[in-house]
């Protein structure tokens, strides 16, 4: 991302055959909500840098995500990564693993930098294209983080975590809570799995969510792809840019992240691929599924002694073995939370969304239940910016709080599962 307020609308692309329409009734209203757009910010707090400024932010029509409430500004930058371990099978012969990856961090004298959007143009077109609206795709949010701001030096290297997306989504899903991360001091880590995401690579391709039995789909490859990303956050760390095509990087990024300090997190299968990742490397010392089904095959299996947290909805111990049979092999601190009226979709950026388009389609208290639950959509924002973080600061940093220690009459909605 080096284009200041990327306009989708000018990016020639060429693409991979689009995911059939079937079973796409959520993702064909979000389609609807980001090409129409609306202007009606779910949560106006949060310090003047976190948001965005200039004539794309000022448009009315815009969609908006909440602020990151950290006391730093926020900066990203786009990685061009291969792993060459991975023959790419449906590329061809020559061809290796593929993908894209977004660092964001806190950074210091963003307001020349441009910020970021929610997707990279091309792939953001494409979304579009697939629900129908191709013709309106100048319109999508844009994010709190300023493209290649330097990073911001306290003295201490930046702990990491390492995002992994759903099933046929894409690598800024979860942008809430990832921005809410770098603007606490750190390096948030978004990961595009090529053949089931939509992004866009430097030349110009635009990859879509592909449906064929080859590809490099499943958890396990996620966790992969994760592990993978794990070493080319050690290359930073040591000082060496990750990047094939040699891209300048943010000044003070190299050396800036500490790999002895890394966690990960997904949701829905990602959240499967970060719980197979997580019992495979010790590198991540603590992990976090959103609303995770934990169906592999094979199962998951092997003791796990390093902290999992999981944020249930849809997939629960109660209701689904995989889920219930993972958390018997939890050894180290384990956490189960629900909050009370979540959907599979509450724990990310629909929350901050989909009421935006309820707005704009006058749709009535039900029909939004319908998408998002019964779950307060600004409770459901502040859950996410909270707990995740709650978390990782007590495991990556070393800084226990009490949120975690039991239910909180700030969170009422929120449960520990015994």
């Amino acid at each position: 991302m080096t284009t200041p307020m990327i306009d989708p609308m000018s990016t020639p692309m060429n693409t991979t055959p689009f995911i059939p329409r079937e079973g796409m009734t959520r993702r064909r209203v979000l389609g609807a909500a980001l090409a129409v757009g609306a202007a009606v910010p779910l949560v106006a707090a949060g310090p003047v840098w976190a948001h965005p400024a200039g004539p794309a932010a000022d448009d009315p029509k815009r969609l908006t995500l909440p602020a990151p409430t950290g006391p730093h500004p926020v900066g990203a930058v786009q990685l061009h990564l291969v792993d060459r371990s991975r023959p790419d099978a449906i590329a061809g012969p020559g061809t290796f693993r593929e993908l894209m990856a977004t660092v964001w961090y806190p950074a210091r004298d963003v307001t020349r930098y441009p910020v970021a959007p929610w997707m990279p143009a091309g792939a953001f077109r494409a979304f579009l294209d697939d629900v129908g609206f191709s013709d309106l795709a100048s319109l999508g949010p844009l994010t709190a983080g300023h493209v290649g701001a330097p990073v911001l030096r306290s003295g201490r290297r930046l702990p990491v975590v390492v995002f992994s997306h759903g099933a046929r989504s894409h690598q800024g899903d979860h942008t809430v809570m990832v921005q809410e991360f770098a603007s606490r001091g750190y390096a948030a880590v978004t990961i595009a799995h090529q053949y089931d995401t939509y992004t866009e690579f430097p030349d110009g391709r635009v990859a879509v969510p592909l449906r064929d039995r080859r590809g490099p789909t499943l958890p396990g490859d996620y966790a992969a792809d994760l592990r993978f990303v794990l070493d080319c956050v050690e290359r930073i760390a040591a000082g060496c840019n990750p990047d094939v095509d040699h891209k300048k990087l943010p000044a003070g990024l190299l050396g800036s992240l500490d790999p002895r300090r890394i966690g990960a997190f997904g949701w829905s299968k990602g959240g499967t691929a970060t719980a197979c990742a997580t019992l495979a490397d010790e590198r991540i010392r603590a992990g976090l599924s959103l609303d995770a089904p934990m169906e592999m095959n094979p199962p998951l299996a092997g003791d796990l002694d390093r902290p999992f947290m999981m944020m249930s909805a849809d997939f629960s111990r109660a209701t689904h073995p995989a889920v219930a049979a993972f958390w018997s092999l939890l050894r180290g601190r384990r956490l189960d939370l629900r909050a009370e009226g979540a959907v599979h979709i509450s724990y990310g950026d629909n929350e901050a969304l989909f009421p935006q388009v309820a707005k704009l389609y006058g749709w009535t208290a039900e029909q939004l239940q319908g998408e998002i639950g019964t779950l307060d959509p600004v409770q459901a924002v502040r859950i996410q910016q909270a707990y995740p973080l709650a978390f990782f600061d007590g495991h990556l940093r070393h800084r226990p709080g009490h949120l975690l220690d039991g239910p909180s009459p700030a969170f009422p909605a929120v449960t520990f599962l015994p």
